[in-house]
């Protein structure tokens, strides 16, 4: 069986060894410009630290690290914002297409679920983000529009509810 088949998806405590590696992540160009809303500077390792060392001592927030097999291939947080229980995820871009957001997304919503209704986003034109979003039982509930430092322009994007 291959390692990154989605029946080797598991989530686990994030670590700091794991920062390096969503720090790489976050590098990725293409990936910045599917998640649209992202750093204003992706390379710049200590504003990622800092932002990083805020998620993992801020106890309102529920963070996994998503591995396969025995790689480290990403994270899945739920956070409040804008008054709102949100959930965020973000894989390696190697790692796309191969039902792992999904599973990993799916693992992680049965651990946090006494936490509804949940929101997401995701940019109207990041097809792949919606595709999973919409299997994992989120709907589109509205539509919003910001500032995206990836894009360097304002970006449309779609505002998700899962009530279950």
């Amino acid at each position: 069986m291959n390692e990154f088949s989605v029946r080797n998806v598991r989530l686990r405590e994030i670590l700091e060894t794991d920062l390096p590696l969503f720090f790489e992540n976050q590098l990725n160009a293409t990936a910045n410009h599917m998640a649209a809303f992202t750093a204003k500077d992706p390379g710049d390792r200590t504003a990622f630290d800092a932002h990083w060392r805020k998620i993992m001592s801020d106890e309102t927030v529920t963070n996994r690290t998503i591995v396969c097999g025995e790689t480290v291939i990403g994270n899945v947080l739920c956070f409040e914002q804008f008054g709102q229980t949100e959930i965020s995820y973000w894989l390696g871009k190697d790692y796309w297409g191969k039902g792992i957001a999904t599973e990993a997304l799916t693992q992680f919503l049965n651990h946090i679920q006494t936490r509804r209704p949940l929101y997401a986003r995701a940019a109207q034109d990041n097809l792949a983000s919606i595709r999973v979003l919409q299997k994992c039982g989120f709907q589109i509930c509205g539509e919003d529009k910001g500032f995206s430092n990836a894009r360097g322009r304002d970006v449309e994007e779609f505002i998700f509810k899962k009530n279950e």
